[in-house]
C-alpha cells in the first residue's frame, strides 16, 4: 500500500524565524501521524539549513524548491543537488508551473534535474500540469504525458519507484479553484497507466502521485478518497501549522 505524502511548498514566503516557528508547530502537530503519513516541508533556500537542523532525526523531511543539474561551477544564484543534500535536504521539487512559466524551465531541464538528483541520492518531486486554455482545448493528457515522458526519460524503473509525481493543474494553483475529485482522479489514473505502460505494472503501482492546486482542509478528504491520489503538494495552506496539520490528518477530520 502506498504511504500518503503531504508536502508543504512555502514558495517565496516566511523569514527564517517565521519558518522555524512553523516547522515547530508542524513537527508537534503531526508526530502522531508519523507511522502512516510522510510529511515534507519545502522552505525558501535561505531557510533550508536551519530548518533541517531543527528537524534533524524527526519524522519531517526537508525539500528544496528547485535545483540546478550541474554539480558546481559558474552558475550564479543556483544550488546543486550535492549542496542541497549537504544542507539537509532529502527531496527537491522540480518542474513546478511557476518555474516553467516565470523562469523558463523546460522539459529537458526537468529531465536533467531528475537525473542529477537521483545520482546524488535525492528524491525528485516532479510537477506536471496543464493551463486553463490547454484544459479547455482538451489537451490535458497530451500536455501531462509530454511533460512526464521527458522528466522520466533518463530514469530506471527502480528510480521511478522512489520518485514522487505531483499533478498540479496550473489553473488551480493559488486561484482558489480546485479540480473536482473526479477530474483529479482521471488525470492521476492516466499518469499511473502511462508509467505502468512504459515501465511495468510494479513501477506504476508503487509510484506516488500527489495532487496540488488550492488544496485545503475542507477538500482534502474528497481528494484522498480517490484510488490514485496519494497525497498533496500544498501551497498557501502549508503556511500555517493548523491548516497543514489538518490536511495531513484528514482521516481524523472525516471520522
Amino acid at each position: 500500500m502506498r504511504r500518503p505524502v503531504f508536502a508543504g511548498n512555502w514558495k517565496m514566503n516566511l523569514t527564517v524565524d517565521e519558518g522555524l516557528a512553523l516547522v515547530d508547530g508542524i513537527h508537534k502537530g503531526t508526530a502522531h501521524l508519523a507511522e502512516g503519513v510522510e510529511i515534507i516541508v519545502a522552505p525558501t533556500a535561505v531557510a533550508l539549513y536551519p530548518t533541517a537542523v531543527a528537524l534533524k532525526d524527526s519524522h519531517v523531511a526537508v525539500s528544496a524548491q528547485n535545483c540546478h543539474w550541474v554539480a558546481k561551477g559558474a552558475y550564479t544564484g543556483e544550488l546543486s543537488p550535492a549542496q542541497l543534500q549537504a544542507a539537509g535536504c532529502t527531496h527537491v521539487i522540480i518542474g513546478h508551473s511557476e518555474r516553467r512559466s516565470l523562469f523558463g524551465e523546460t522539459d529537458e531541464g526537468v529531465s536533467r534535474k531528475a537525473r542529477s538528483l537521483h545520482d546524488q541520492g535525492l528524491i525528485p518531486i516532479i510537477c506536471v500540469g496543464e493551463s486553463l486554455s490547454e484544459r479547455e482545448s482538451e489537451e490535458t493528457l497530451e500536455v501531462v504525458t509530454r511533460q512526464l515522458d521527458a522528466a522520466l526519460a533518463a530514469l530506471s524503473g527502480a528510480e521511478i519507484k522512489r520518485t514522487i509525481v505531483a499533478y498540479e493543474p496550473v489553473w488551480a494553483i493559488g486561484t482558489g479553484r480546485t479540480a473536482s475529485p473526479a477530474q483529479a482522479q482521471a488525470v492521476h489514473e492516466a499518469i499511473r497507466k502511462m508509467i505502468s505502460d512504459r515501465f511495468g505494472d510494479e513501477v506504476g503501482a508503487e509510484v506516488r502521485i500527489l495532487y496540488g492546486g488550492s488544496v485545503k482542509p475542507d477538500n482534502i478528504a474528497g481528494l484522498m478518497a480517490q484510488a490514485d491520489i496519494d497525497g498533496g503538494l500544498i501551497g498557501g495552506a502549508s503556511l500555517t501549522a493548523d491548516s497543514f496539520n489538518q490536511i495531513a490528518g484528514y482521516q481524523e477530520g472525516s471520522s
